[in-house]
């Protein structure tokens, strides 16, 4: 089998915004969302990653991890490109040798249709959870990162504070890792 050089020119990835505007209208969009996590050496998890952004609105919100997926990029591609986005390139994120979502989100601009909610576009999330093991810094649109144990982090007022439907995929990541609701 020949090699497929596979490396992505993300200049040529992504759409200008007057042709991104019009596909959010037509088109579901992939995006993936992640829950970073750091565990000890067992696996067992120690804390939970939430970030802390201002919205277009100027409101201040918690959120997970979270970006599209571009044109000719595997997903452990992304999960890494958006990691770091917003971790840092010192994250030192843990993409498994065949990366599974734990779940799959589906974001309307209409409120209500599901628990998440994205009012500039129809979205489809595949949503992983993935061991940090390096230093996190918040990078770009981040304004914190905040580690939280996972009960902290299932507590009513953080999960309150989510923007999107998080608070929804953060409960639905705990539970898959076996913390009780």
């Amino acid at each position: 089998m020949a090699d497929i050089d596979l490396d992505l020119d993300s200049a040529t990835a992504w759409l200008a915004p007057d042709e991104l505007r019009s596909a959010r209208e037509r088109l579901p969009i992939l995006y993936v969302d992640v829950v970073p996590v750091r565990a000890d050496e067992r696996g067992q998890i120690e804390s939970v990653g939430i970030l802390l952004r201002a919205t277009t609105d100027g409101q201040i919100t918690r959120e997970l991890v979270s970006g599209r997926v571009l044109y000719h990029e595997r997903i452990r591609d992304a999960l890494m490109r958006n990691l770091e986005k917003d971790l840092g390139a010192l994250a030192l994120p843990e993409i498994p040798p065949s990366p599974v979502p734990f779940t799959v989100a589906e974001y309307f601009p209409t409120p209500g249709v599901t628990p998440f909610h994205d009012p500039r576009q129809h979205a489809v999330s595949l949503a992983f959870i993935v061991p940090v093991r390096g230093e996190c810094e918040p990078q770009q649109d981040t304004l914190d990162l905040t580690w939280l144990t996972p009960e902290d982090a299932l507590a009513d007022g953080v999960l309150a504070d989510m923007d999107r439907g998080h608070g929804v995929l953060l409960r639905q990541a705990l539970s898959h890792l076996g913390y009780a609701l």
